[in-house]
């Protein structure tokens, strides 16, 4: 596979690519029976419009290519997400999803940078990402600054954060020093599905405003209504990659468990594997929403 640079949005390419990588999710997680397929559902949509949605520059080829683009996997239980994104890219043999979490894979219950190509981080202790994105993207703007590279060519670092992950502290001190440098190549996006491991946010330790709480820190932020629209995943990071005056956070909704029915808005699938008939009732329902759209 060749690189993969910024491109026009194709809907159905994205759309195409998420229903595989939701296939890819719950079917890897029924194999290796433990995982969290709520939070990995939900970010799908958000992770294939990063990928195949003409956003990343990327080259699975060379992982290491110094152009690239970062994307940083902070809620890093939803690793599932991000490895059927990596096989479908080219980065490794799609045949490696089924050995998830088991002994000797190069895919950990969470991403080690050390073993699976295409990961950037190791992630996994929530509420590091940001901080780690924050000193990536500081080093980032200074190199490309020197090297005179033009704004809109420069490189950017992209974190995903779940909302729960949004208690921790160390994400807004993070936040206060990237306002306070101005890092314009760091966005930030918040999964917001509205469930973590204990029940619905607002019943375990509310976030109240999560747009205000960043912009009264010095962000620019975005909200999107519907975070498993790639549509408007893709037009918010396009107006995020134009704001040259410091870090954008994106706020998008999504549903938890989004796309098989019986584990949306479920906590009890935060971190539960499917049964085989469970997989299979899955699977079926994923191919049906995908023929109804035309894809």
């Amino acid at each position: 596979m060749t690189r993969m640079d910024r491109a026009a949005f194709d809907a159905r390419r994205v759309r195409a690519a998420a229903t595989q990588m939701r296939r890819d999710i719950v079917s890897m997680l029924e194999q290796a029976g433990s995982g969290h397929p709520g939070g990995s559902l939900s970010a799908t949509d958000i992770v294939a419009t990063l990928y195949f949605g003409g956003v990343l520059r990327y080259d699975p080829e060379d992982p290491q290519d110094p152009t690239r683009d970062r994307f940083i996997l902070s809620k890093g239980h939803a690793a599932p997400a991000l490895y059927a994104a990596l096989a479908q890219a080219g980065y490794f043999p799609h045949e490696w999803l089924g050995t998830l979490r088991k002994l000797g894979s190069h895919l950990q219950g969470h991403p080690d940078m050390r073993k699976c190509p295409g990961v950037e981080v190791s992630t996994g202790s929530l509420g590091q990402g940001l901080a780690i994105g924050a000193g990536m993207a500081l080093g980032m703007a200074r190199d490309d600054r020197d090297a005179g590279v033009p704004a809109a060519d420069a490189r950017r670092v992209y974190v995903l954060m779940g909302d729960g992950e949004l208690q921790e502290g160390e994400v807004w001190e993070a936040a206060m020093f990237a306002a306070s440098r101005r890092l314009a190549n760091l966005v930030a996006i918040v999964d917001n599905n509205n469930l973590q491991i204990d029940g619905h946010l607002n019943e375990v330790v509310s976030l109240g405003d999560v747009c205000a709480k960043f912009a009264a820190f010095g962000w620019h932020v975005l909200e999107v209504a519907d975070g498993n629209d790639a549509a408007q995943v893709r037009d918010a990071l396009d107006m995020a990659a134009a704001w040259q005056q410091g870090p954008v956070a994106i706020v998008a909704h999504t549903v938890k468990g989004k796309g098989v029915s019986f584990m949306e808005d479920q906590v009890g699938w935060h971190g539960k594997a499917p049964s085989a008939e469970q997989l299979a009732e899955a699977l079926a329902e994923i191919d049906a929403a995908s023929e109804g759209e035309g894809r």
